[in-house]
C-alpha cells in the first residue's frame, strides 16, 4: 500500500518524523483523510480531493479546514483536539511540527483510549444502558445549546435537504448494479420525493420551532468514546456547512441508524427514548425514518467512493463495497417500512413506564408523540421541567386544568391523524371516559386505536419515583402520594376489544416491549 501513498504520508510512517517518542506508526484511511497513530497522538491529514461537496485541493484550503475541524470538535470533545501543526520537508524527509516551509497541515489530537471507543465496545456487547442514556443526554444538551441563526435556518431547511438528496442520487447513478440495485434506487427516490412534497410544511415547522442547528453532521458510533469523566464525541463535519447545519433529527438519526445497522435495535430504542425524554421534541419522530434513510444512503455512497481510489488497498475496497451494499439495503428498508394510521394512548399510574415506552415506540413508528405532563405545564406558561408539587387535585393538577390538558392532547393529535400519521399520547388515561374520548377521535380520523396499559410492581414504581426526585430535567411531578391516589380511582381497561388493548410489562427490556406492540399491530420489527 505504501507505494501508492503520497511521499509525505510515506515519510510520516517513520517514527523519526515526529517531535515526540514514537515506537511505531499505524496508518488508517477514510475516503478523505489519512490518520496516523503515533504514540500518544493522532495526526489527521486531509487528502487533496475535490469531491464537489468538499474541496481540499490547495494548501490554504487544507489549513483552513484543519483549523475548522479543531474549532468545531472542541464543542463536544474539547480536551482531545490539540491544534493544527505544519508538515514540512527536511533533507527529503517529512517532519511534523518542526518549522520550515509547510508542505501540508495535520490536525493533532490526543489519542483516545481504545477501551472506551464505542465501536469495539459494541462488538463485544460492552456498552451499558447507562452509557447510552448519558450519551443521549449529552447530545440533547449539545443540540439545545449549539448555534442557530437565520443562515443556519436557511441552509438547514427544505431547499438544502432537497439539494442533498439530489446530489446523493446523482453521485450514486454510477454504482447502480455494483452496490445498489435499480429497484432499491428507484424506490428510495420515490419515497424521498413523496416525503419532500407531502411533508414540506413539517420541514418548515421544524425550522420555525428552532430545531435546525449547527450540529455534528457525522454522529455515528465510530465518533464516540466513553471515558471515566464523561463521553467524547468527535470527528464532526467541518468541510461543508450544509451537511452540518441541519435539523437535529438528522443528527440523532445517524447514531440511531448506525446502532440498528450493527444489529443493536435495543440500544437505538434506549437512545431515542432518553433523547426524546430530554428534548420533549414531539415532531422529531415523524421525520426519523426519512433521516435514517438519508444517513444510511450517505454511508453507502461514501463507502462506495473508495472503490475508485487507487491508493486504497484492494482488500479495503472489497470491504467498502460490502459495507455500501448493507447501508443501501438498510436505506431501502427505511424507505419501504409501513407507516400505520394509528392512535396509541398509554394507560397507567405514575411510575409505570409510560413515557419510557412512548418515546421509544414513537421513534420506531415515526409517530407524533405528546406528553400530558408537557402539555399541562405549557398551557399555564410553565416550563415543563419546573417542578410543581401540589396537593392532589389542586393547583395545576385541578380537575379543570386536567380537563383542558386532555382536550389539548386530542386537539394536537387530530391534524396528524387526519394526514395519516401515527400518534402516541403519553398520559395516564386512567378513566374510561378519557379513553372513550381518544377512541372517538380515532374513529373520526379513520385511525386504528390502541391503549397500552403499562404495568409494574409496587416495588418497581417506588424505586422509579424515588430516582425521579433527583433527576435533573424531569417533567413529571409524580410521587408516591400521587400513585396511591391514582390506584384508588383508576377504572379497569375492560371496555376495549382485545385488538384495541394491550397490557405491557414495563419491567421487561424496552426492545421487547416495543416488539410486542408491533406484533400486536401486525407490523414487522423494523
Amino acid at each position: 500500500m505504501a507505494g501508492s501513498l503520497p511521499p509525505h504520508i510515506q515519510s510520516m510512517l517513520l517514527p523519526e518524523a515526529y517531535p515526540h517518542p514514537v515506537d511505531g506508526v499505524e496508518l488508517r484511511q477514510t475516503h478523505i483523510s489519512y490518520l496516523l497513530f503515533a504514540g500518544d497522538f493522532v495526526y489527521k491529514v486531509k487528502k487533496p480531493l475535490d469531491l464537489g461537496f468538499l474541496n481540499f485541493t490547495t494548501l490554504e484550503q487544507r489549513q483552513h479546514f484543519c483549523q475548522e475541524e479543531v474549532r468545531l470538535n472542541r464543542r463536544l470533545c474539547d480536551r482531545t483536539y490539540l491544534g493544527v501543526v505544519p508538515i514540512s520537508f527536511d533533507e527529503g524527509a517529512a517532519r511534523v511540527d518542526a518549522g520550515g516551509e509547510p508542505f501540508d497541515y495535520a490536525v493533532k489530537m490526543r489519542r483516545l483510549p481504545d477501551e472506551g471507543m464505542m465501536t469495539p465496545l459494541l462488538e463485544r456487547d460492552g456498552v451499558s444502558l447507562e452509557q447510552v442514556a448519558g450519551l443521549a443526554r449529552r447530545i440533547a444538551g449539545f443540540h439545545a445549546a449549539t448555534e442557530r441563526s437565520a443562515e443556519i435556518d436557511r441552509l438547514g431547511g427544505l431547499e438544502t435537504v432537497t439539494l442533498n438528496w439530489r446530489e446523493n442520487f446523482e453521485q450514486t447513478e454510477s454504482v447502480i448494479g455494483r452496490t445498489i440495485d435499480r429497484r432499491q434506487f428507484d424506490e428510495i427516490r420515490a419515497f424521498v420525493e413523496k416525503a419532500l412534497e407531502l411533508d414540506a410544511d413539517l420541514f418548515d415547522l421544524r425550522v420555525r420551532e428552532g430545531r435546525v442547528r449547527d450540529g455534528h453532521g457525522d454522529l455515528r458510533a465510530d465518533a464516540v468514546c466513553f471515558e471515566d469523566d464523561g463521553v467524547c464525541i468527535f470527528d464532526c463535519i467541518e468541510f461543508n456547512e450544509r451537511f452540518r447545519y441541519s435539523d437535529v433529527a438528522a443528527d440523532i438519526a445517524f447514531l440511531a441508524m448506525d446502532l440498528e445497522e450493527r444489529g443493536r435495535q435495543d440500544l437505538s430504542d434506549e437512545l431515542m427514548s432518553h433523547y426524546l425524554g430530554a428534548t420533549l421534541d414531539a415532531t422529531l419522530p415523524l421525520l426519523l425514518p426519512f433521516y435514517k434513510c438519508y444517513r444510511a444512503y450517505v454511508r453507502g455512497k461514501v463507502d462506495g467512493f473508495q472503490l475508485d481510489q487507487p491508493e486504497v488497498a484492494e482488500a479495503q475496497q472489497a470491504q467498502a463495497a460490502e459495507s455500501a451494499r448493507r447501508y443501501f439495503a438498510l436505506a431501502h428498508a427505511y424507505a419501504t417500512q409501513p407507516a400505520p394510521r394509528v392512535l396509541i394512548v398509554t394507560a397507567g399510574v405514575t411510575g409505570s413506564g409510560k413515557s419510557y415506552l412512548a418515546n421509544a415506540l414513537a421513534a420506531r413508528l415515526g409517530a407524533f408523540v405528546l406528553s400530558s405532563d408537557v402539555v399541562r405545564k405549557r398551557l399555564l406558561d410553565i416550563e415543563p421541567t419546573e417542578r410543581h408539587i401540589e396537593p392532589i387535585d389542586a393547583g395545576i393538577y385541578s380537575p379543570e386544568v386536567t380537563e383542558r390538558t386532555y382536550q389539548a392532547l386530542l386537539d394536537a393529535a387530530r391534524p396528524w391523524l387526519e394526514r395519516g400519521k401515527p400518534v402516541i399520547l403519553d398520559a395516564s388515561y386512567l378513566e374510561r371516559s378519557r379513553r372513550d374520548g381518544a377512541r372517538r377521535l380515532a374513529d373520526e380520523t379513520d385511525a386504528r386505536f390502541l391503549a397500552l396499559e403499562c404495568q409494574a410492581s409496587e416495588a418497581q414504581i417506588r424505586e422509579r419515583l424515588s430516582e425521579r426526585q433527583g433527576e435533573e430535567g424531569a417533567v413529571s411531578d409524580g410521587r408516591w402520594a400521587v400513585y396511591r391516589a391514582q390506584q384508588e380511582r383508576r377504572s379497569p381497561v375492560d371496555e376495549l376489544p382485545a385488538g384495541s388493548h394491550l397490557a405491557v410489562d414495563s419491567s421487561r427490556p424496552l426492545v421487547e416491549q416495543i416488539d410486542g406492540v408491533l406484533a400486536h399491530l401486525g407490523l414487522p420489527r423494523q
